[in-house]
């Protein structure tokens, strides 16, 4: 059945296949799903890298912790929304530029 809808399209299974699925919408709220990971994974990498940075040092006040928290939490969404945003215009620049298979 879908080999015969590839060949009514003049294309192999595989191109088919892929058409139909980057066609396909989105499921709803998969993107703001993938959105709250990152962003939860940029906030953890932020704290990671500074109190790795402070590592050797005095330890940190409970106020300083506080404070490298919640600005981790201020900045994580809309870093999560530039690197997703600056992934799907390299993806989409990528798919541009590669020739056409024959």
């Amino acid at each position: 059945m879908l080999e015969e809808r590839a060949r009514a399209s003049g294309l192999t299974l595989s191109e088919w296949v892929r058409d139909v699925l980057l066609a396909a919408p989105v499921e709803p709220g998969a993107e703001a799903g993938s959105e709250v990971v990152l962003a939860e994974l940029l906030a953890l990498r932020s704290l990671f890298l500074n109190l790795s940075f402070r590592a050797g040092k005095e330890p940190l006040a409970e106020a300083e912790l506080r404070g490298l928290i919640e600005r981790a939490d201020a900045t994580k969404l809309e870093r999560a929304r530039e690197r997703l945003q600056a992934a799907r215009a390299a993806s989409k620049e990528t798919e541009e530029t590669q020739p056409e298979e024959a």
